[in-house]
């Protein structure tokens, strides 16, 4: 079993940075592709970010590409999730998600472990 459990959300002015953790307890974290997701009030979740299992290749959606990082750390079995030039339409719950040995994914049914989710407001 995997618990995830997000932190570093908050207010944040337009164009301003945040970084999101992502600490996981658990066996074999090094085996699990991570990712982000967001939800916004009254809107579908939707796929941030990903970090794959083997590898670390990454995969990032169009609205966050160049301005968003997803890292990982084995040792400290913890995953970020660095976001620069915030905009208000970034403004959503962010949700840490992770699946055993999965290739990247997109879709939200892949992961089958979450966070509580994480506030992120950023202001005009």
């Amino acid at each position: 079993q995997v618990q995830l459990v997000e932190s570093g959300g908050g207010l944040v002015q337009a164009g301003g940075s945040l970084r999101l953790s992502c600490a996981a307890s658990g066996r074999s974290f090094s085996s699990y592709t991570r990712a982000w997701f967001r939800q916004a009030p009254g809107g579908e979740r939707e796929f941030v970010t990903a970090i794959f299992w083997s590898g670390g290749s990454t995969y990032y959606a169009d609205s966050v590409k160049g301005r968003f990082t997803i890292s990982r750390d084995n040792a400290k079995r913890a995953v970020y999730l660095q976001m620069n030039s915030l905009k208000p339409e970034d403004t959503a719950v962010y949700y840490c998600a992770a699946a055993f040995r999965a290739p990247v994914s997109t879709t939200s049914a892949t992961y089958n472990y979450w966070g509580q989710g994480t506030q992120v407001t950023v202001s005009s």
